[in-house]
């Protein structure tokens, strides 16, 4: 089952390659950019019986090991291939 992890970093944590990213779109006449927050994406490939327990086991692993829970968040979404023939994605966000 493919799944989906994105880790930002929370509102509360000033973002230096963030600022720097601002800063240079200004410089390049973006200047309608008001605020860049830069972060990680990973996609897992899982072998689960179900939505829930795959989405449950990547935000375990997401918990653990891909995101620092003191200053990020993080977000899953779960593809499965009966959801996206409805149209359908499940997500979590922690």
């Amino acid at each position: 089952m493919k799944t989906k992890v994105f880790v930002t970093l929370k509102p509360s944590v000033f973002d230096p390659q963030g600022k720097t990213i601002v800063d240079a779109l200004r410089s390049m006449g973006y200047t309608a950019v008001q605020d860049v927050r830069q972060g990680k994406y990973f996609e897992l490939d899982v072998e689960a019986g179900s939505t829930d327990e795959a989405r449950s086991m990547v935000a375990e692993v997401a918990e653990k090991l891909l995101a620092n829970p003191v200053i990020e968040s993080y977000r899953v979404e779960v593809d499965d291939e009966r959801s996206q023939e409805s149209g359908v994605r499940r997500q979590e966000t922690a």
